[in-house]
């Protein structure tokens, strides 16, 4: 028997919105700056030729070039899904897989093997409050803790529950509340 959970990486709505809002802002305050520079109006919906280069024009280069930097980054984490992978746990060969997606070069793929005779229990970490967290880690033998949820948007009490539960009852460990 195979449980295999999947694990939503940064392709997520939240995320394409952020990226196109701070790529596209940064984009606008390069054409500002750069149309107090030549004098000529780079966006047609506003009259940047009016500021003047030093120091407003400058600053507005500045924070637009931070911006399209950001917001490259974003898009490049989307195209690389950050953070996707799957737990995999397999009765018929003992094993556990926990594999993840991170940035290109030579640890692109995180792959943690464990044998499902070392876990100890799944541990539940709940904090409410400004920014609340909802987690899931199989807690091993040797005390270390490995997150099994995914990072962002906290999942729902219930959800959390239902995941814990199940996988408790096909790994048959307790479940611990942290």
């Amino acid at each position: 028997m195979v449980y295999k959970n999947l694990i939503q990486g940064s392709r997520r709505f939240s995320n394409y919105w952020w990226a196109t809002i701070i790529f596209s802002g940064g984009l606008g305050f390069i054409l500002s700056g750069l149309s107090s520079y030549l004098k000529i109006n780079l966006i047609p919906f506003a009259s940047p030729i009016s500021l003047l280069f030093i120091p407003q024009g400058i600053v507005m280069t500045f924070y637009g070039t931070i911006g399209v930097c950001i917001g490259i980054f974003l898009w490049l984490t989307i195209v690389w899904d950050i953070g996707s992978g799957y737990n995999e746990f397999n009765k018929q060969n003992g094993k556990i897989c926990i594999f993840r997606r991170g940035f290109p070069g030579k640890n692109r793929q995180i792959i943690l093997n464990y044998h499902l005779e070392d876990v100890q229990s799944i541990l539940i970490y709940i904090k409410e409050g400004l920014s609340p967290k909802r987690q899931i880690y199989l807690k091993l033998k040797n005390q270390a803790e490995i997150p099994l949820t995914r990072v962002g948007q906290p999942l729902s009490l219930a959800e959390i529950e239902d995941q814990a539960i199940q996988l408790a009852k096909f790994l048959g460990v307790i479940i611990e509340n942290k």
